[in-house]
């Protein structure tokens, strides 16, 4: 990940390796997170045989099957473990050392004083990293992403139609927030070139598994519905499992350009050396993710060409809003749009779509964002 320029001052110099500690600091927590996947979930899953053999013997012979269904989900949990197994056997390529390979790691399973420093809210993060699997590459999960990304791809398409298919790979491409990279992946294959952004390391783990470790079709097998029962259908359909990828990730047309990039998108993007550099940038899900949405969408005309497009799907779920001691700018969508407009850019469509993110197809809950989409031009 891509740390603050140097400059020589000495307090800046500090601040940098005071980031960079704090950097690795968190990194380490994903690793340990991953590793400690298994006992977590099994220790929660263990909760409910306790809450089981707490009822009444009466009330226990209503519900004979209970403790069956809850063998499976410790058998869905151990598959799950060892596909994150896999993921993390990669965690030394974002490691600064060999040290911090996934072996050293990997031995904080078994260290409770570990186990004590990981929250809820790191393991609901993996939890939703699992559950991306689905959205991203995952037969279950065309609906949501045919929902989302086909519009976006259709606009990319028609307005680079003048562009021959064979010489689409010299168009370049920004996906910021491309979290599993399917998108970054789809517009790759049709024929253009593109660089996928992400930030997050629990994303960063996955993309580059499932972008580089992978063989063939359906090679790995995860249960991502495993870790709640609430608005739960049937147990089937909880314990049913679901089979990655439904693509080959390396089956890319030759000649185009295909890269991940790690690191906050304003700290990377905002270095002068990439102004102008694109052609279309693709937003999907991304920009309520800013701590200043107006820096977002300035960084966007700076880098895109004259003439270029920016193409944007996604709600106002502003990911900062209400975090104690960070900066957060919420704007109402006619405000977005007026800032779009002030910075430098014509809205060229507009309109809402409905979606869901990272729902479970089969169960009770679904949550539907009117998302905006629209495509607009520097000019």
């Amino acid at each position: 990940m891509k740390n603050s320029m140097l400059v020589n001052d000495s307090n800046s110099v500090n601040s940098v390796d005071q980031d960079a500690e704090q950097e690795e600091k968190h990194f380490r927590k994903v690793l340990n997170t991953f590793a400690l996947y298994k006992s977590y979930a099994l220790s929660a899953n263990n909760r409910r045989r306790k809450d089981y053999y707490a009822l009444s013997e009466r009330h226990r012979a209503f519900i004979p099957s209970y403790l069956e269904i809850l063998s499976k989900v410790d058998q869905a949990i151990i598959k799950n473990h060892l596909v994150l197994k896999q993921i993390l056997a990669d965690s030394r390529l974002f490691t600064r050392d060999d040290k911090d390979s996934f072996c050293s790691n990997f031995q904080y399973e078994k260290d409770s004083s570990t186990h004590s420093q990981i929250t809820e809210f790191d393991m609901d993060k993996l939890r939703s990293t699992i559950k991306q699997f689905v959205r991203e590459w995952a037969a279950e999960g065309q609906e949501e992403r045919d929902a989302a990304y086909k519009p976006l791809l259709e606009a990319l398409i028609e307005f680079f139609k003048d562009v021959p298919a064979e010489e689409r790979s010299s168009i370049r491409v920004l996906v910021p927030g491309a979290g599993l990279g399917r998108l970054a992946f789809d517009v790759v294959k049709q024929g253009f070139s593109c660089q996928g952004n992400e930030f997050s390391f629990y994303m960063l783990l996955a993309s580059h598994f499932i972008l580089n470790r992978i063989e063939r079709i359906h090679q790995y097998e995860i249960y991502p519905f495993v870790h709640s029962f609430s608005n739960i259908v049937s147990s089937e359909d909880q314990l049913r499992p679901i089979y990655i990828p439904d693509v080959l990730p390396s089956s890319i047309p030759s000649g185009v350009s295909f890269s991940m990039v790690a690191g906050d998108f304003v700290e990377v993007y905002g270095d002068e050396q990439y102004n102008d550099q694109w052609d279309c940038i693709v937003t999907c899900f991304f920009i309520d993710t800013a701590k200043n949405i107006l820096e977002y969408i300035e960084i966007f005309h700076r880098i895109l060409r004259p003439g270029g497009l920016w193409i944007n799907l996604g709600p106002l779920l502003y990911h900062y809003e209400n975090s104690p001691d960070e900066m957060s700018i919420e704007l109402s969508l006619e405000q977005v749009k007026t800032v779009v407009k002030d910075f430098g850019f014509q809205f060229l469509t507009e309109k809402t779509i409905h979606t869901t993110y990272t729902s479970n197809p089969k169960g009770m809950l679904k949550y539907l964002y009117e998302c905006a989409f629209w495509t607009c031009v520097k000019q």
